[in-house]
């Protein structure tokens, strides 16, 4: 069996892939165990382990890539000749490649390219039958009969806010992402105690400290914290605005229902990444039909 082979007879790149395989499935056995270990209702510990499973991901994701750098400057060596190959072997084990700095970074961007879309690839064909895409489709289907769809948001803790900033845009009224977040922090603080009662200590279950409470609010302006419930109430009162947010599997909700502007529409999903929940914005679905008879 190809599993009872010694490695130095398998292929170096299946070897490489197998051993990149491997990793990946422990890794993800590692990270399942770190989330079941931190209570669903726990937002604090939640965020950290978003975090951490964020570092765990990308320095995996940047030690394979290397990897396979190296493997493939290797084999482009070995092409010359088989004098060259064995030369060539021994002075990469200790030893860096000697390319030119401008060659360097033109191989770099072209394996990540090609790595990158490979993922890509990988994650369509795994997904096809997976929650994410179950949940995109029930999604386009409920946006399509509101004559609207997906505008993609990019996944770096600041996701929320960054889809309240792509409405406002559609609403002309421009405010950027650190703009939100200090607007946010400042509008929770001098409303405390409408806040306090929903935030817990992860470690005693006691309601947060004022001293707990800022230090939550220092979060928002100064880090990449996530955005949830308490803040979207927060930037609806600021802005006197309701904000819907569709889902998948729930009917939508609204905050600050009281406020009689058009609403800002988000998209919350559950499974957009494989870090779990993420939000989006949303844009006018094209209407093909119409622009052809324009």
């Amino acid at each position: 069996m190809e599993a009872d082979l010694p490695e130095e007879e398998l292929d170096e790149e299946e070897q490489l892939l197998r051993r990149h395989r491997k990793e990946k499935k422990e890794l993800q056995a590692k990270i399942q165990g770190m989330k079941n270990a931190v209570p669903k209702n726990d937002k604090k510990r939640r965020k950290q382990l978003t975090e951490d499973v964020a570092k765990l991901e990308a320095d995996m994701e940047e030690k394979h890539r290397e990897e396979l750098e190296q493997l493939k400057l290797t084999s482009k060596e070995s092409k010359i000749d088989s004098v060259a190959v064995n030369i060539s072997n021994l002075v990469l084990e200790n030893h860096a490649p000697r390319i030119s700095k401008a060659q360097k970074r033109r191989e770099k961007k072209a394996a990540l390219e090609k790595e990158r879309e490979e993922r890509i690839a990988e994650a369509e064909i795994e997904n096809l039958s997976g929650a994410r895409h179950i949940e995109s489709e029930k999604l386009a289907l409920i946006l399509a009969a509101r004559q609207l769809e997906i505008k993609q948001i990019e996944s770096d803790g600041h996701c929320m806010y960054r889809a309240i900033e792509d409405q406002l845009k559609e609403h002309e009224c421009p405010l950027s992402v650190a703009a939100l977040r200090n607007q946010t922090a400042e509008y929770m603080q001098s409303h405390m105690d409408d806040f306090l009662p929903f935030l817990t200590n992860s470690s005693t279950g006691d309601v947060y400290t004022p001293e707990e409470f800022g230090k939550y609010c220092a979060d928002i302006v100064n880090t990449a914290a996530w955005g949830g419930q308490l803040e979207l109430r927060a930037l609806s009162h600021i802005l006197q605005t309701p904000i819907e947010i569709i889902q998948a599997e729930s009917p939508p909700i609204v905050v600050g229902e009281e406020y009689t502007k058009k609403p800002l529409v988000l998209v919350y999903m559950r499974h957009a990444y494989g870090l779990g929940e993420h939000y989006n914005s949303v844009t006018g679905l094209v209407n093909t039909a119409t622009e052809n008879c324009s």
